[in-house]
């Protein structure tokens, strides 16, 4: 099709749109925001007649890769450290490129413009195509890898999954609360324009330099698709930008897009690509370089910095932080501590670090062994069963955690962590900022606005109140991760399949029963309460205790 008669075709669609007049519209998904009908352009004009052509080329192209990875005995060559952590990548993935396609029709209702709404059609096509085909990548690993334990049953446990719940509240804040707060600042604007260039470009570099080449022609597929789907949100932007009231909305929601994105797809995407990888060259990149390069310069200097221009407050001082938080507080090296002092509770094999990963670390993050590598010497030694408890039952230098309410993901930092009391019920937050979001971003009224359509943090959002006083053994039966003999386990500390070095439920029945930091907190006077608070926050760094002398 000719640019001449596209454009002609996109024209006409605009004309298929009306307002019915024989009802009142229910508003089923509202927004705060108030739009004029503007004639916003979209910048990347698309219609199904060549949309769909281009989409099945790149499906060719995905699933040839796949058969010929199965022919050329990829599987066999892979490295397993890489493809365990994939067990957790691709359960949650999936999730939300779902709740994306979900969240389209959210802006349908909300955004005056039949210009945008054809984009944001094809934009919800596009995430159930991301979704089969992501699902499809999980279905391969499970059929063809060594140890397909974990990839089938990882979908089943959202809501009750040590790590998995994190991503839940990740995907499902596309789809929840205000229509333009989910579905354009959290979705479009942040997540797909900022934080994708770590998750679909540079983690399938590392998987490729792990032997695997069809998780980096599955994701490449998707993210080609990205640009489309920002230049959807950019357009909303902008139509938001056009009326003044709107501004306010702006700058709350990009510190709480941001921030939240920050905390849960920083959280994940550094620790598959420092900790999931054997690629230890000198040369390739840390995921700080990868942030700094592909987040801070591209999307922060080259996108966010020009809205200035119109006279919207950048939230510079988040951005600042989020790095000092990769770079200086270690953020990402807790965060994969945390995962692999709580291995018994996941679905995948975490393997130790060895004096190869140790040397790169420290290359990379001068000052790393210092902090971390005892931990990690002690996590080697405990790996396998030998009269011993898992290591977060050993006396190893570590705290184990509370949640943050907001972002789910634990107060790993322990200096910022903060506390607040909403309706009775002491809450942890990892941050001032998580604390804002659910204190006051996340509430019926912001500075002195009626927000209504801004929605609640709500429900049983952490994983360690859901199961407080169980046995070990009931939690790990409970979430299904038992292998088919009914009592190994599916998780491991290492990567040995000996059936003699593997942990197994009867490990777990002599081990302390499961203890809720955030009930505890709630059992004691505020007195208590307060010393918690400062003894945790002079806690760490790698979770080690507050020093006895403070």
């Amino acid at each position: 099709m000719s640019r001449q008669s596209l454009a002609k075709a996109h024209q006409k669609i605009q004309e298929l749109s009306w307002e019915p007049q024989y009802h009142e519209p229910y508003m089923k998904y509202g927004t705060d925001y108030t739009f004029r009908k503007a004639a916003k352009k979209d910048p990347l004009k698309q219609v199904l007649r060549s949309y769909f052509p281009m989409q099945e080329e790149k499906d060719h192209r995905v699933y040839g890769a796949s058969d010929g990875a199965i022919r050329g005995n990829m599987f066999r060559q892979v490295q397993e450290r890489w493809l365990e952590w994939q067990k957790l990548f691709l359960s949650i993935i999936p999730l939300p490129e779902v709740s994306a396609a979900r969240s389209m029709p959210m802006l349908f209702h909300v955004v005056p413009n039949p210009e945008l709404h054809n984009g944001q059609a094809i934009q919800m096509i596009d995430e159930v195509r991301h979704s089969t085909i992501q699902q499809n990548l999980k279905r391969l690993y499970m059929n063809n890898y060594i140890d397909p334990a974990g990839f089938n049953n990882s979908l089943r446990n959202f809501h009750s999954d040590y790590c998995g719940t994190i991503g839940r509240q990740f995907a499902e804040g596309f789809i929840t609360g205000d229509a333009i707060t989910a579905a354009s600042i959290y979705l479009t604007i942040v997540a797909e324009t900022a934080f994708t260039n770590t998750l679909f470009v540079a983690m399938p570099a590392e998987a490729a330099a792990n032997g695997d080449y069809l998780l980096p022609t599955v994701f490449h597929s998707v993210q080609s698709d990205e640009s489309r789907h920002i230049s959807n949100g950019y357009a909303t932007l902008l139509m938001a930008l056009s009326d003044e009231d709107n501004r306010q909305l702006l700058e709350r929601d990009l510190r709480y897009a941001w921030w939240n994105n920050h905390r849960v797809v920083d959280a994940a995407i550094g620790t598959f690509i420092e900790y999931g990888t054997k690629d230890r060259r000198k040369d390739r990149e840390s995921y700080a370089e990868m942030w700094r390069r592909w987040i801070y310069d591209d999307y922060y200097r080259s996108y966010l910095v020009p809205l200035e221009k119109y006279g919207l407050v950048i939230p510079h001082d988040l951005i600042e932080e989020s790095w000092k938080q990769i770079w200086e507080k270690g953020y990402v090296h807790e965060v994969a501590q945390f995962f692999c002092t709580g291995w018994l509770a996941n679905y995948w094999r975490m393997d130790g670090m060895t004096d190869t990963d140790f040397e790169w670390f420290e290359y990379k993050y001068p000052g790393w062994y210092d902090k971390y590598g005892a931990w990690w010497e002690n996590y080697n030694r405990l790996a396998t069963p030998n009269g011993h408890n898992p290591i977060v039952f050993e006396d190893v230098d570590y705290v184990y955690p509370a949640r943050c309410w907001t972002c789910m993901v634990p107060c790993l930092v322990r200096e910022d962590m903060v506390m607040a009391d909403i309706d009775g019920v002491t809450r942890t937050y990892c941050h001032e900022v998580c604390r804002w979001t659910d204190v006051e971003a996340f509430r019926p009224t912001y500075q002195g606005r009626e927000t209504p359509n801004m929605g609640r943090l709500v429900g049983h959002r952490e994983w360690e109140t859901l199961y407080h006083g169980w046995n070990w053994a009931d939690v790990v039966t409970d979430m299904g991760f038992v292998r088919d003999d009914g009592k190994t386990m599916t998780a491991q500390p290492h990567l040995d399949l000996n059936p003699k070095k593997m942990w197994t439920l009867d490990h777990l029945r002599r081990c302390p029963p499961l203890q809720s930091p955030n009930v505890l907190i709630n059992g004691l006077d505020a007195a208590g309460k307060a010393a918690f608070q400062a003894d945790y926050n002079r806690q760490g760094p790698a979770g080690r205790p507050a020093p006895a002398s403070a």
